[in-house]
């Protein structure tokens, strides 16, 4: 008789590794792990005046915090977003809001009372263009969640990137390198990285994927664009306080007041003895303008759980 040749089994092809998931609490190391090293870094750049040290010590200070967020961010509330997709939106949608502000900035705006009006316009324009641009491939990311999450990753790119530009121009001067302007302005635009950029575009992430269709088209309804405003608004509050806060020391203890060098982008510095009520005035107004932001972001994080029936630790 004729003998077949016995049946073989062919293997399964092996299964992809796994893709490796940050462990929770790592944003915690990564946070006192960078700072550890950025003062590190500051330790030696002053001790050893190397030069070539600022680089790494204006990068540290400027995406050390911001990348926390991010992180923080991912491992609370995005995880099934991907690692890819956000570490876009930190990346290019930072750079691309950076250079398209910096661009539409020149061209538009020249010195007036409505300056600061038009940078929050602008930025917060470009931002939610970035955030399109990197998530226009990927229909399946839609909801206030994940428009919170991906919105304030651009924010958070764009603050890293436009505070490393920030510090290096305070260290470069005409007299040579000021590594204490450099490191105060590090360390102020450090602790004030949570409440601008990111916050803002967070917000407004999250109405915008909020209202974007299945397909994966975005939909520029009234609320999307009322938000937009509002972020605007919040935005060139912030920028323009320093003015506001002077404005209002000078309505309350100068009795002639030259509007017109307000108009003209010109602010007089206060005295030694309006100093006080100016400071308190700056840092309040701040302090309000964030608590509106966040109340904000609560607010629209709340509505989204309660029409999702997810409850968000």
């Amino acid at each position: 008789m004729h003998e077949y040749p016995p049946i073989t089994q062919t293997p399964p092809p092996p299964a992809a590794p796994p893709t490796p998931v940050p462990r929770p609490g790592l944003w915690k190391r990564c946070l006192w792990g960078g700072l550890a090293l950025w003062v590190l870094t500051a330790v030696v750049t002053y001790t050893t005046e190397n030069t070539t040290l600022l680089p790494t010590l204006i990068l540290l200070g400027s995406f050390l915090v911001p990348a926390v967020f991010v992180l923080w961010a991912y491992e609370r509330h995005g995880r099934d977003l991907g690692v890819p997709v956000i570490l876009g939106c930190f990346v290019t949608g930072g750079v691309l809001g950076v250079l398209g502000a910096s661009v539409m900035e020149y061209y538009l705006l020249h010195p007036s009372l409505w300056m600061f009006l038009g940078v929050g316009l602008i930025e917060e324009a470009v931002k939610l263009a970035a955030l399109m641009f990197v998530v226009r491939r990927h229909p399946q990311l839609r909801g206030v969640r994940a428009g919170i999450v991906l919105g304030g990753s651009v924010g958070f790119g764009f603050a890293a990137f436009e505070s490393a530009g920030y510090a290096f121009n305070a260290a470069v001067t005409m007299d040579g390198i000021d590594l204490r302007a450099l490191l105060e302005t590090e360390i102020l635009r450090g602790l004030l990285a949570p409440f601008g950029h990111g916050l803002w575009t967070a917000v407004a992430g999250g109405v915008l994927l909020a209202f974007r269709r299945p397909d994966g088209r975005f939909r520029f309804t009234w609320p999307v664009i009322g938000t937009y405003l509002g972020v605007a608004v919040l935005h060139a509050l912030w920028d323009s306080m320093h003015g506001i806060a002077l404005w209002l020391v000078l309505q309350l203890t100068t009795t002639s007041l030259d509007r017109s060098l307000f108009a003209q982008g010109y602010l007089p510095q206060p005295t030694d003895q309006q100093q006080h009520l100016f400071t308190l005035f700056s840092v309040g107004g701040l302090v309000l303008v964030t608590l509106a932001g966040l109340l904000w972001l609560r607010s629209l994080a709340r509505h989204d759980r309660a029409l999702t029936g997810i409850h968000t630790p």
